[in-house]
């Protein structure tokens, strides 16, 4: 399960989505997750569901690949479509005892359950397509405004970035200690709830060292390479806006008409 995280990875291809500009990207990734919150009814669903498959499709990630994503957090969206499922009032379905399933919870249930997967899909569609070093200075170019007023854009783009970068390098790290753990005779699955947070220790213990460890081979490794923050410094690719990004422009404002449409349906 550590190895079906995919947020953070990046997938290398030389498809139209991969082409766009980070900013762009970083614009339409926040654009959808509020359109998300914004839908109420299948219709909205129905066009963000298909406007995200046109994205894969065109990006050529494989769909495999993306929805291994989705094993980490099944969990959690089981979790949230049962509780939306037999916590909301209404006309009853079904009832047995204490239990009962309204066609308003099993709407509910339905639309979270749905929302929770676009959502992850479609935030992991923006790091699969984009390099590390494009989403940084995407990340800052957009938050460029806000360093006249103090707020220091670079250091935070940088932050985002490293955060995002490293998830996949914990998560094998995680799945290294769990398995040295394992060889050593440790027994993860066995017990109850508190036996299993106890037996967590000895891989958390280690994982911190060794993150301690990554995070001092960075700062080592800037130091070398004279890296004093942003102030004054130049970019080798400067990025810009193409052709393409002015499509991806016309095509967002499109799906934004679509979605508020949908919620008079």
């Amino acid at each position: 399960m550590i190895r079906d995280i995919t947020l953070g990875q990046y997938y290398p291809g030389r498809s139209a989505v991969h082409r766009l500009d980070a900013r762009t990207k970083i614009i339409a990734t926040l654009v959808y997750i509020a359109a998300l919150f914004v839908i109420k009814n299948f219709w909205g669903f129905l066009i963000a569901g298909a406007a995200l498959f046109a994205v894969i499709a065109i990006s050529r990630v494989p769909v495999k690949f993306i929805f291994r994503g989705l094993t980490a957090v099944f969990l959690i969206i089981i979790f949230t479509f049962l509780i939306n499922l037999f916590m909301v009032d209404g006309r009853v379905l079904w009832q047995w005892k204490f239990l009962h399933i309204t066609y308003e919870g099993l709407s509910r249930a339905f639309f979270m359950a749905t929302r929770l997967v676009l959502l992850i899909i479609g935030s992991s569609m923006m790091t699969l397509t984009t390099k590390p070093m494009e989403l940084t200075d995407g990340l800052e170019k957009l938050m460029k405004p806000l360093s006249k007023i103090g707020v220091p854009s670079h250091e935070i783009a940088l932050m985002m970035t490293i955060a995002l970068r490293f998830i996949p390098t914990l998560m094998e790290e995680t799945d290294k200690i769990i398995k040295a753990q394992q060889a050593r005779g440790a027994d993860f699955e066995s017990g109850n709830l508190l036996q299993r947070a106890r037996a967590l220790i000895p891989i958390l213990i280690p994982l911190f060292i060794s993150s301690f460890r990554i995070a001092q081979d960075l700062a080592l490794a800037m130091e070398a390479r004279c890296y004093h923050g942003g102030e004054g410094r130049t970019r080798m690719n400067e990025i810009r806006f193409h052709g393409c990004d002015a499509v991806a422009a016309a095509f967002l404002i499109i799906f934004l008409g679509a979605i508020i449409a949908s919620r008079y349906i």
